[in-house]
Formats: structure tokens, C-alpha cells, sequence
């Protein structure tokens, strides 16, 4: 396992009001370079999307499907395709109900430390925004095994230091995918967010 769970620098979320958007912003951010999506179940229809995404991006992005909650979502999830799991919370029977790999949401560090004893391939902090780059930092020093993706209120601006206190990824919404601007059909401006975070990860870690 690599340290960032085989995921890439920056996990893009997508929570929008219909799964024909959510495809076509998956494309664009594969398109773009990114190297993992997630289609959250909230999404109507998100997991006709996820299959449908990994068909057209296949060997290009990972797809996955977030606000798993169940293990009856997270088969389901793999059924229709998905490459790994995203947990808004600590959820053990998800971990154990499949293989693929598991990206828990977490915030104290009692949680953080459950979530990485059950195998999580990475511990989602959410809301980051909440604590910001220092609370990372504190967590990591006893605790400095620990593979951790702060997500929440990301932006390019903050990766760098998110980086710098010993994050291995993030994963990043509105920030980047606004249902505003998919429903607008600014895909320019939806390619520029993309590229600005994929810039700023490269830089924050750049081996």
C-alpha cells in the first residue's frame, strides 16, 4: 500500500442533483489528470454513474463511490463498479464487507486510530476546515503511521500546507465540482479548478 492508498494526490468529490452531470464532470477531471473520483450516493442514480464512469474512463481514473454508510452500499457499490469506498464516519461493517479499498471519514483521534486499526487505505479528517493544517500535525506526532486525507474546505491555496503537516492527500468538493457551474455547463472554469489543485499537489509533493 502506497502512502496514499493507491489513490493519487487529490480525490475529487462529486455530489450533484443528477448522474448525467456527475458523469460528465467525471470525465473532465480525468480528463484533466486526476486520478480518482468519487460519486457520492447522494447523487441520484449515482450507481448507473459509476458504471458508467469507469467504462469511459477506464485505465485513466480510479472511480469510487462515497457516502457509503452500509455494507449493503458498499456491495452494491462494488457491483456497479466501484473502485474504492468513501465513509462519511467511522464504519467497521463497511471495512470488512469488501476488499476494495476504504477511505473513512474520521475527526478525533480516537476515531482516526479506529478507522486505521480496521484497515482504512486512508483516514478522511472532515471537516478539516474545522482545525485546519495544525490539528494534522499534532495527531501525526504520536501517531505518525497514520495516512491521512484532510478533506473539507480545501482549497489550492491550502494544500501546501496540508502537505507540510504530513497529509498525503486531499480530497476536495465544492471547492472544486460546483453544481452551480455544472449546471451552468462552465466546463472551462471546471478544467482551470482542476488543474489548479493538480498544480498545487504537485508541488506540495513532488515525488
Amino acid at each position: 500500500m502506497t502512502a496514499n492508498g493507491g489513490l493519487g494526490r487529490v480525490i475529487a468529490i462529486i455530489r450533484l442533483p443528477s448522474a448525467e452531470g456527475a458523469v460528465r464532470v467525471g470525465e473532465i477531471l480525468a480528463g484533466a489528470g486526476l486520478s480518482a473520483v468519487e460519486i457520492t450516493l447522494t447523487t441520484p442514480g449515482a450507481l448507473s454513474a459509476i458504471s458508467e464512469l469507469r467504462a469511459a474512463v477506464a485505465g485513466s481514473c480510479l472511480v469510487g463511490a462515497g457516502s457509503v454508510r452500509t455494507p449493503e452500499q458498499a456491495m452494491s457499490a462494488r457491483e456497479a463498479g466501484a473502485e474504492f469506498l468513501v465513509t462519511p464516519t467511522v464504519r467497521p461493517a463497511v471495512l470488512a464487507a469488501t476488499e476494495l479499498p476504504v477511505v473513512c471519514g474520521a475527526l478525533t483521534p480516537t476515531e482516526i486510530e479506529t478507522a486505521a486499526d480496521c484497515g482504512a487505505a486512508l483516514v478522511k479528517v472532515f471537516p478539516a476546515s474545522a482545525f485546519g493544517p495544525g490539528y494534522l500535525r499534532e495527531l501525526l506526532a504520536p501517531m505518525p503511521e497514520l495516512r491521512l486525507a484532510p478533506t473539507g474546505g480545501v482549497t489550492p491555496e491550502s494544500v501546501a500546507e496540508y502537505a507540510a503537516a504530513g497529509a498525503v492527500a486531499v480530497g476536495v468538493g465544492s471547492a472544486l465540482v460546483d453544481a452551480r457551474l455544472v449546471a451552468a455547463g462552465a466546463w472551462d472554469v471546471l478544467r482551470d479548478r482542476a488543474a489548479r489543485f493538480m498544480s498545487a499537489a504537485a508541488s506540495a509533493w513532488p515525488t
